[in-house]
């Protein structure tokens, strides 16, 4: 749980820009070209432009933001794009329901934002397919992404996600000192539920001098059907079971570790 911020007496607007990014990542065994075909489209309508927005908007209801602009796009063949721009104060334009929603994605960013854009994607040869999606929450003020954290993680329920947490810029109390972060944290996993920390295997990569944190997660327990698109494990020969289980493990520590093992 996200301790509320302390209010500081700032010179002006609080200009402290807090990042939190997510890739994240779903993997799947489907045997045949034609399942693994059906799994992308599956992925595709299942995460298409609409539930992306709807997810970005819970999202800007949990930190407290207020929604300025909505853009989304389907693309061909496969994947989606959502970005929101937001702002920490109230503004004078229509509730969320009656915003327009442009055609393209917007190119230029306001302030604050969310984005997240989706990439499907499958090994032809050995049956692996996988989900990518990449999520910004960025704030400027005292509202905190860190408060969309476990949302968006049970939302997307990933086999492997690595998280970066960024504060940047300063901003200025009243007396004129500059203040380059205005919360305490050590970890994100501070900010991540029991249950997560129970069922993943996680580490982190700090850079406490730069307000820079990263944490990669990775499921402890692997059950193998929870990777098959179409078929159950019993129907597989204990042969077949113990190939596409090598399979998906080493697809899930390459992508964990970010290299391709040898």
């Amino acid at each position: 749980m996200v301790k509320p911020l302390p209010r500081l007496k700032l010179s002006g607007f609080n200009n402290l820009t807090k990042t939190l990014s997510f890739n994240i990542y779903d993997i799947c065994y489907a045997k045949t070209p034609e399942e693994q075909k059906a799994y992308i489209k599956y992925i595709d309508e299942e995460y298409n432009s609409e539930r992306l927005t709807q997810i970005l908007v819970s999202v800007s209801d949990i930190i407290g933001a207020n929604i300025l602009n909505i853009a989304k796009q389907d693309y061909e063949p496969e994947g989606a794009s959502v970005t929101i721009l937001i702002s920490e104060g109230p503004v004078n334009t229509p509730t969320s329901a009656q915003l327009p929603e442009k055609e393209s994605v917007v190119g230029h960013l306001d302030k604050s934002h969310l984005t997240v854009h989706t990439y499907p994607e499958l090994h032809p040869h050995n049956g692996i397919a996988s989900f990518r999606v990449d999520i910004d929450v960025s704030t400027c003020g005292v509202i905190s992404p860190l408060k969309a954290l476990n949302f968006l993680l049970q939302e997307f329920d990933p086999d492997v996600a690595t998280l970066d947490y960024r504060v940047r810029g300063f901003t200025r109390k009243a007396d004129g000192k500059k203040i380059f972060i205005d919360h305490k944290i050590h970890s994100i996993q501070d900010f991540l539920d029991k249950r997560f920390k129970r069922d993943y295997t996680m580490y982190d990569v700090n850079v406490y001098q730069e307000n820079l944190f990263h944490t990669k997660m990775m499921l402890r327990e692997f059950d193998l059907d929870r990777y098959l698109f179409t078929t159950r494990s019993h129907e597989l020969s204990r042969r077949d079971q113990n190939t596409i289980s090598r399979r998906l493990k080493r697809e899930t520590l390459e992508l964990f570790y970010g290299k391709a093992l040898a």
